[in-house]
């Protein structure tokens, strides 16, 4: 039996279900609005901020970035899950009250995991399930302290104070040094940092750990600061002059001199009221005067005090302390830090680097080791004042050599966008311009010049098993060479050897390669950066090569990739990586940096491999070809291939204006859509060789 319900109910309750359809049509419009705002996973929450706040926060397992931005007038939360879990209220616990603001970041699973009173250390995949990273956006002048264990610290912006602890996470910190005071410290391991700019010597306290303290401006200089605007202040304070009023004086009456007793008298009291009077008005004076000075003393304290609060609001104190974590200190691209931040002596490499004044090099090692760059730069007599042997930047235009009367040649190598030899051009596929002039070519010659290349051995321990193959390689390159070509033998480990200078003796080279030895770290940049300074630069303007044979994965350099890049780019060396891999996990199978705990750990502190990228990236630099070697046979015909890319080049004769300044810039372009073109001097070329006249 089914019950009936009268048609009085029957139409109340078919009313609360369109209702309730309705709501729920309503609730179905409004969720997609929601999703868009806050995408599952992301949790997000904006505090009102009528000025700076008193921001403290505490993520044990994931990112914090605060940031300081000018014009904000809120404290902008955002927490977001790396595995993609939701993040709610629950996670990301934020109390508010006032100008204060405090946020603790973990998931409910990581706080109730308890054995005996003691946490549990989590496993990786546990850790980066439960990591939240934050990221904390506040107004100027705020006050911030971060705490996490793992995870990287990123504090930016004008921030009043900022006091950052870790346990093993990266501390980047990039505020304003107008005023500034630090402290940084490492509570268990010896200090690994990297700044833009000049710290002083790490000090071990008491307790064994280290510390970097200071303050910018330091105080010598700080001090004079302050002297000079006290005294500016002063003198820039109006002062108000006081005239007094000419002194009044007793005048004799010249109309009859005083007989009687009344007269004498009465001029004695006029006399006496003068003397009064003149009294009176220079006490008034005296009085205005003193009132004057008080005041211009009042209006510079005022100014003084006025320039010591524009100073206060600028200052900025900043704490670091991490137990084995790195600081990086005004650093705004991470991929400049080198890959080994660990205290150590200058090697030969870097010294040669030093020795060459290659500024740009030079600062890179300064920012690693600047103590002891400046005392070796003392002792070359270049301490306060720079390097003053060369610069890159003096890479001469002149490839110019004569042809004979009114004409001249150059030697030029054409590349397509692979970097290969372009063969098969004639003259009508050349322009040559001279100091902005456009010459007619008389004469286009293929030519098989001698080459001059650096042949660079990575002969460290991660490739120390295989010693006899980098010696039988190099030698099978010798055969490959042709016998007017001249290497020049570097080694290098975690320092570099200079196996032999440029020859074509190939005796001697065979002896010298027989006696390289393995053993040590990496540091393949500080040898492209030595070959580059120090090898390569008496034959500047030849035809030049660098066959790299290495597994390409550095570990030791002072120099960073991305500098030496900027290195190859500008010197116009061409570089040949033949990388055997090393075994290691391929950076491009590992995480991307970016999206981990830590990217600066990840980057440069795990033992991932960066050489195939690399290895691409330094060929397409500087022009010259990549070879991933996997297989024995692939080294041969590798070598075979650079001989024939260095080898293909042409002679360009064309005509020339004697009065063309020596240092006139010549510039040869080519009709092939995405062909390069670099400039040598033509040599191997007679200059009495004849050239038939150009056709009409």
């Amino acid at each position: 039996m089914f019950y009936q319900a009268p048609a009085a109910e029957q139409s109340g309750r078919v009313s609360r279900l369109k209702k309730i359809a309705l709501f729920a049509v309503a609730l179905a419009g409004l969720s997609p609005c929601a999703r868009a705002q806050t995408p599952a996973g992301v949790f997000e929450r904006e505090l009102d901020a009528s000025g700076p706040v008193e921001l403290r926060v505490k993520n044990r397992t994931g990112r914090v970035t605060v940031m300081a931005e000018e014009g904000l007038r809120q404290v902008s939360i955002r927490a977001t899950s790396a595995a993609g879990l939701g993040v709610g209220e629950k996670d990301v616990r934020v109390t508010h009250g006032g100008a204060a603001v405090q946020i603790e970041v973990e998931r409910e699973s990581a706080s109730s995991r308890l054995s005996d009173g003691r946490k549990v250390v989590a496993s990786p995949a546990q850790i980066e399930r439960e990591r939240i990273d934050l990221s904390v956006r506040v107004p100027v002048r705020s006050r911030v302290w971060v705490e996490t264990e793992a995870g990287a610290v990123d504090v930016v912006g004008n921030l009043a104070e900022a006091e950052a602890k870790t346990d093993t996470g990266t501390i980047r910190a990039d505020v304003p040094m107008d005023a500034l005071r630090y402290s940084f410290r490492w509570t268990v391991s010896r200090p690994r940092f990297f700044s833009e700019v000049e710290l002083p010597e790490a000090k071990h306290k008491r307790g064994g750990f280290f510390e970097i303290a200071g303050r910018f401006p330091d105080e010598k200089e700080e001090g004079k600061d302050k002297k000079k605007q006290g005294e500016e202040a002063a003198d820039g304070a109006p002062e108000e002059v006081v005239e007094a009023e000419p002194a009044a004086t007793a005048t004799p009456d010249v109309k009859a001199e005083p007989k009687t007793e009344a007269e004498k008298k009465a001029a004695r009291a006029r006399a006496e009221a003068a003397k009064e009077e003149e009294g009176r008005k220079r006490e008034e004076a005296k009085k205005r005067a003193e009132a004057a000075k008080a005041e211009a003393k009042k209006r510079a304290e005022a100014l003084r005090a006025e320039a010591k609060k524009a100073a206060s609001d600028q200052r900025v104190r900043l704490s670091l302390e991490t137990a084995r974590g790195v600081v990086l200190f005004g650093v705004k691209n991470e991929a400049r830090v080198p890959s080994d931040l660990r205290e150590r002596t200058l090697t030969d490499a870097a010294r040669a680097i030093i020795r060459s004044g290659d500024t740009e090099l030079i600062d890179a090692i300064r920012k690693v080791a600047p103590r002891l760059v400046g005392e070796y730069a003392e002792t070359l007599g270049l301490r306060g004042r720079g390097p003053t042997l060369g610069s890159r930047a003096a890479s001469p235009f002149d490839v110019r050599a004569a042809a004979g009367p009114s004409l001249a040649r150059v030697q030029a190598r054409v590349t397509d966008r692979t970097g290969r030899a372009v063969t098969g051009l004639a003259a009508k596929d050349f322009t040559v311009t001279e100091g902005g002039v456009e010459r007619a070519v008389r004469d286009v010659q293929p030519t098989t010049a001698p080459f001059n290349l650096v042949l660079l051995l990575d002969v460290s321990g991660s490739v120390e098993e295989r010693i006899d193959f980098i010696r039988k390689a190099a030698l099978a390159f010798l055969n490959t060479a042709g016998p007017h070509d001249r290497i020049a033998i570097v080694s290098f480990r975690d320092d570099v050897q200079l196996v032999s200078e440029f020859t074509s003796d190939r005796a001697v080279l065979t002896e010298r390669i027989k006696d390289i030895q393995a053993g040590g770290a990496t540091s393949l940049y500080d040898a492209l950066g030595y070959s580059l300074v120090h090898v390569l630069r008496p034959l500047r303007g030849e035809r030049t090569g660098v066959v790299v044979l290495s597994d390409g994965d550095d570990n030791r350099s002072f120099l960073s990739f991305p500098t030496i890049v900027d290195a190859i780019h500008e010197t116009g060396a061409i570089v040949y990586p033949l990388y055997v891999p090393s075994g290691l996990i391929p950076s491009s199978g590992a995480p991307a940096a970016a999206t981990t705990l830590d990217p600066t750990r990840t980057r440069f502190l795990e033992l991932t491999s960066r050489a195939d990228e690399e290895g691409r990236r330094l060929a397409e630099v500087s022009g010259g070809q990549y070879y991933p070697i996997t297989r024995l046979e692939q080294l041969q015909r590798a070598y075979d291939d650079v001989a024939a890319q260095l080898r293909t080049a042409y002679t360009i004769t064309y005509e020339t204006d004697g009065a063309a300044r020596p240092d006139s810039r010549v510039r040869v372009r080519v009709s092939r859509d995405g062909a390069s073109v670099r400039l040598s001097p033509a040599v191997g070329v007679s200059a009495a060789t004849a050239v038939a006249p150009a056709a009409p």
